[in-house]
């Protein structure tokens, strides 16, 4: 195997900590549609849960916030983050009178098989952490002793109240000197194209790290948005000069980003994908190598890029390594069942971001 190449830097223990709903996941078995089930395997998920889990397996000092309703549901949702070593002792577990309809969202997921692709189904209206008043919370406390925070374009889809919370945590972070790390993560079935732009939009000079490049405004004159975004040129599927382009852009705007990575991926069918990835870090754009694989679980393998990204990055990694253990990270968790990548040994990420596919012994 390839010797990883690290930068040598004396820094702190990172301490992660991330914001999000978790939901219950609830999947028919052997590829069946949901029509045809008499039965559901149970899991949990979210993609900022998922992200804590994954970096929690690979040793990091990992924290989830949340509010789940106190019943076995969501008590059962936080026991599964616990069992994976992530840290909850933020997590409110609401009485019904904090969150009247006192539920826990959920979700149906139909996996897809060849020509087939995989289907979500929402059912997470009125959870816990849509009706918490989270003026409570004091962000300061919260956010204390830690040096990266994750957050989503999720979490403010969900209402009012959530879309308060993600500004002012990422104000916060900012002031305390934190790593802020976001991923735009767009639900089309949650909010409109153009209130995930305008509000995603408005989070990118808190951030340092960010994953996709939508949905985002880049206008090309913001006094004329006629003109167009930098973005509605670029295909589903950019060649490297493309998106080198579009990363200038943003860095242009956005000087305090550090970091600009997405993975780009292909679709083959519903059950083989390939997947690479793009990453502007340290005035440069990094391409990835090109990972070719069989789906046994695509749910969560954006997730699964973000937090290898962010591994690879609290470990000094060389940037053309950081970029090809988030692509390896990706494609490993699509070997995986349930929205998380519970791999706990970096170097089996590390063997299949080298191509290494022998047995070990």
């Amino acid at each position: 195997m390839e010797a990883i190449e690290m930068i040598e830097e004396k820094e702190k223990e990172p301490k992660f900590i991330t914001a999000g709903e978790i939901m219950l996941r609830l999947t028919p078995p052997n590829y069946e549609k949901i029509r045809m089930a008499n039965s559901f395997e149970a899991n949990y998920g979210g993609a900022e849960a998922n992200i804590a889990l994954a970096l929690a397996n690979l040793g990091i000092d990992s924290t989830f916030f949340t509010v789940v309703p106190n019943n076995s549901l969501g008590k059962s949702a936080i026991r599964q983050l616990r069992s994976n070593d992530v840290h909850c002792s933020p997590v409110i577990l609401s009485t019904p009178e904090q969150t009247p309809t006192h539920r826990l969202g959920t979700y149906y997921l139909e996996t897809g098989f060849g020509i087939r692709s995989s289907k979500v189904t929402y059912d997470r209206k009125h959870s816990a952490i849509t009706e918490y008043d989270f003026d409570t919370v004091d962000l300061d406390k919260l956010l204390d002793g830690f040096t990266w925070l994750h957050l989503s374009g999720i979490t403010p889809a969900l209402g009012k109240n959530c879309k308060k919370l993600i500004k002012n945590m990422l104000v916060t972070a900012r002031k305390k000197g934190l790593t802020v790390s976001f991923d735009g993560n767009f639900r089309s079935t949650l909010w409109s194209w153009e209130e995930a732009r305008d509000f995603c939009t408005m989070c990118l000079p808190y951030v340092d790290v960010l994953f996709g490049i939508e949905p985002y405004h880049l206008w090309k004159d913001d006094n004329d948005h006629a003109q167009g975004d930098w973005k509605d040129d670029i295909p589903f599927h950019p060649d490297y000069d493309q998106q080198d382009f579009i990363f200038q852009k943003f860095v242009e705007k956005y000087p305090n980003l550090k970091c600009i990575a997405r993975h780009v991926r292909y679709a083959n069918s519903g059950s083989e994908n390939s997947l690479k990835a793009y990453m502007w870090y340290k005035g440069h754009t990094f391409e990835s190598k090109l990972f070719t694989f069989t789906i046994l679980d695509r749910v969560g393998g954006g997730d699964a890029f973000a937090s290898g990204l962010i591994y690879a990055m609290m470990k000094n990694y060389k940037p053309y390594d950081i970029v090809n253990f988030a692509v390896a990270s990706s494609a490993i968790k699509h070997t995986i069942h349930g929205d998380a990548n519970i791999e706990d040994d970096a170097r089996a990420i590390l063997d299949l971001m080298n191509m290494n596919y022998d047995i070990k012994r």
